[in-house]
């Protein structure tokens, strides 16, 4: 009995997982939060940062639009950008690089828009690497 105790002592050891120091002492880095946008909306102009007039349809008399973007998840005291792309129809008529530097972090951009080009639009907040944040579809005429 003694030698059978001793035997089933050394197989429960056998099949017992093996234990692996592990080296704590090495940060790791943190994950890196993704860039969201918060708010977007196409609008007349900005005054004291905020958007005035906006709206999904504008007359053809408007001369301009802006794409006013509010972002949150941008690691704070780091440096990244977007892009407003804007679209008339399905051509692209303009591409504005815009720097974030924190979260929450409001920008814009600025788009002509002559008289005569009525139709559909549309601006696509992209980030650095080219992928949709948001999509914002307005009308002109």
């Amino acid at each position: 009995m003694k030698h059978l105790g001793t035997i089933l002592t050394t197989l429960s050891l056998a099949a017992a997982p093996t234990l692996a120091a592990q080296d704590t002492t090495q940060a790791q880095p943190p994950a890196t939060p993704a860039l969201e946008v918060s708010e977007a909306v196409v609008a007349k102009s900005v005054v004291d940062r905020a958007p005035q007039d906006t709206g999904s349809a504008f007359t053809p008399d408007v001369g301009q639009v802006v794409c006013w973007t509010k972002l949150s998840g941008a690691p704070a005291g780091s440096e990244t950008t977007i892009h407003h792309v804007w679209f008339h129809g399905d051509t692209q008529v303009g591409d504005v690089e815009l720097h974030v530097s924190g979260s929450p972090w409001r920008t814009w951009s600025r788009k002509t828009v002559p008289a005569e080009w009525t139709g559909a639009w549309h601006v696509e907040v992209r980030d650095a690497s080219g992928t949709v944040l948001k999509r914002i579809d307005f009308t002109v005429g």
